[in-house]
């Protein structure tokens, strides 16, 4: 592979409880969420990959857009990931990504969903080892 750049982020503490950063930009506390057992006080390991995928699956909806002279207007990609016991000891994850895009035929919005998890370096990664489920709608 050709890198064209490196993230970074180091975990300390004891995972799922501790702390992260990322540059200067991520310096969060991380903390197992209520319903797991945890505090809740604190992000989590899932709002991040959320929140990671939301934006790059977006930024890849617009490069589609682009790509086919498209103008999308209020658009917006709301990511969530379940974890859930995998039958084997383990966990697993799911992701469902809600894609908004006001003003585009139901039709031509699935298109361009479609196409963007062809190419999103998200949904690249995860094809074939989690669940994936876009909805998409205009509101």
């Amino acid at each position: 592979m050709d890198v064209l750049y490196t993230a970074e982020a180091v975990s300390t503490g004891h995972g799922r409880t501790g702390h992260v950063t990322a540059g200067s930009y991520i310096d969060l506390e991380v903390a197992p969420p209520k319903e797991m057992g945890g505090s809740g006080q604190g992000t989590n390991p899932e709002q991040l990959f959320a929140a990671g995928y939301a934006a790059c699956f977006h930024g890849a909806l617009h490069a589609v857009a682009r790509g086919r002279k498209i103008t999308l207007e209020d658009s917006s990609v709301a990511g969530r990931v379940q974890i859930g016991p995998n039958g084997q000891g383990g966990y697993q994850l799911a992701v469902l990504l809600e894609v908004v895009l006001p003003g585009i035929e139901p039709e031509q919005a699935q298109q361009l969903a479609d196409e963007a998890h062809q190419v999103c370096p998200y949904s690249n990664a995860t094809r074939g080892n989690i669940e994936v489920t876009l909805s998409v709608s205009e509101d």
